[in-house]
């Protein structure tokens, strides 16, 4: 237990100094941002920083800081390493900067900064890239709820028919205006998320020594013995770098009122879903007190999981709260992630989004493909599973993108030359974790470790030189602010 408040204790410790460092580096001034200069009542629109801040909070937080949490927690404490130094010097400086960048170009998607800073065959690349990931991001944060809902319903309403009325949901999520639905429903959710997540590791340390939680250790537990490179860095993302919060962050980027609240806005809202994903972690190691055991208890889905930990660390009552908490997460991502990809697309083809009708071109087709995408994983015993294996790639891989413009901006415009590094280094890490997972892994390549090792390391360190390259070639060239 001491690892895990260790764990908190270092998490807020980086907001502190490390998110300091980032904003720094960014520099951010004065300049009108889209809410102000732009302000077009449906998509970019200003909110007070705390509604900004619960808002990116809730869009970012899916199951991810959940289910791939629980997931993790299969390879042992180990995984709260991940968690904790993920998101702090990778995922919440990701987060931030896709905000940040996105803000100085009128609320652009990760998308068409890829082509702005890595040239336009990245940006169709991306476009492509991002909403078939959003696409299947909203697909598993439909069924995933669903799941849950269906558990404690009558049985008339099942799986398939909270799917449905969470589409409906989705529907009216990404047509309106985003402070009509999502701005007034989303403050008042984070608040639940985030007592619900307080309630479960609060029961879990003072029950009277019936949960034990463990001390971090290197030691790899996963039963089955997967390895923890690279399995462990693509199973647990939302917790600790994510490429969904980069199609996100823009969304919430059209909302801020200064530069100045990106810190609080998008660093701290990467820095507390961490916070949660290491709730759920701690839960899933301690509550079934062996990884074998949550190993077989999550073949029977992460709903069950999820299920059982909340009823029988808070009872009934108490774990009807905890698991309503957790059906707001995803949902709550699953909207936002039509919307996202709605936003791509009305950039791709240049539909005005002021424009109900433009909406709806867009928006019913993107809903449509996610509710075939859903009816096959719940007709399938595996389909969940297959869809969050290929989701949980993608989003590495797009987090590597992300990462990879991020510090192309930071070359070309940033005050601090060397500064890049901050974002240079996950981003070379992250390429190493998405290129062996995509050849070594079953639904890959299936390479054997030491060629899949070799091409993941290799891959990273040639960006590097490239990057290195760059790096002294600019050094004497004149900062062009952005």
């Amino acid at each position: 237990m001491i690892s895990l408040l260790i764990s908190f204790a270092v998490l807020i410790v980086g907001f502190i100094i490390y998110g300091k460092v980032t904003e720094k580096i960014f520099a951010p001034d004065d300049r009108q941002t889209p809410a102000i200069a732009i302000n077009d009542g449906v998509d970019c629109v200003p909110m007070k920083t705390w509604k900004a801040f619960l808002i990116q909070l809730l869009n970012i937080a899916g199951t991810g800081p959940i289910f791939g949490a629980l997931m993790g927690a299969v390879f042992g404490p180990v995984v709260f390493l991940w968690i904790v130094f993920g998101s702090i010097l990778g995922g919440a400086v990701h987060d931030y900067m896709s905000g940040m960048i996105s803000s100085r170009h009128k609320g652009a998607s990760i998308a068409e900064l890829s082509g702005t800073y890595l040239g336009k065959v990245a940006k169709w690349i991306m476009r492509v890239f991002s909403v078939v990931l959003l696409v299947l991001c909203g697909t598993v944060f439909v069924t995933s709820p669903a799941g849950l809902l269906d558990k404690l319903t009558p049985d008339w309403m099942n799986g398939t028919f909270w799917a449905v009325i969470i589409l409906a949901y989705y529907l009216l999520a990404t047509l309106l205006p985003i402070d009509k639905l999502i701005g007034k429903l989303y403050p008042i959710f984070g608040v639940l998320l985030i007592v619900m997540a307080a309630a479960v590791i609060g029961g879990i340390i003072f029950s009277g020594g019936k949960y034990t939680i463990p001390e971090i250790s290197l030691q790899n537990l996963h039963p089955d013995g997967t390895p923890i490179w690279p399995y462990m860095f693509i199973t647990v993302a939302c917790g600790a770098v994510s490429g969904f919060h980069a199609t996100q962050s823009p969304m919430i980027a059209k909302c801020i009122k200064s530069e100045r609240e990106g810190r609080i806005v998008f660093y701290g809202a990467m820095i507390s879903e961490s916070v949660i994903a290491l709730v759920w972690a701690a839960a899933g190691v301690s509550f079934y007190g062996a990884t074998q055991l949550l190993n077989e208890a999550l073949k029977g889905g992460a709903s069950n999981v999820v299920y059982e930990i909340s009823t029988g660390v808070l009872g009934v009552f108490g774990g009807f709260l905890a698991v309503a908490g957790v059906i707001v997460c995803p949902i709550t991502s699953g909207d936002t992630a039509f919307r996202s990809a709605r936003l791509i697309l009305a950039e791709t083809f240049r539909l005005d989004q002021k424009s109900m009708r433009n909406r709806l071109l867009i928006t019913i087709p993107l809903l449509v493909i996610g509710g075939l995408l859903t009816w096959f994983a719940i007709v399938n015993d595996n389909g969940f599973q297959i869809i969050w294996r290929y989701f949980s790639w993608s989003n590495q891989t797009l987090a590597m993108i992300a990462l990879w413009v991020s510090t192309a901006y930071l070359l070309k415009k940033g005050k601090y030359r060397f500064g890049s590094l901050i974002t240079a280094l996950p981003a070379a890490f992250m390429t190493s974790v998405s290129i062996t997972y995509i050849m070594i892994a079953q639904e890959g390549f299936r390479l054997n470790a030491t060629i899949s090792y070799t091409v993941g390391a290799s891959a990273a360190a040639v960006l590097l030189v490239v990057y290195f390259v760059i790096l002294i070639r600019n050094i004497k060239r004149p900062v062009n602010s952005a």
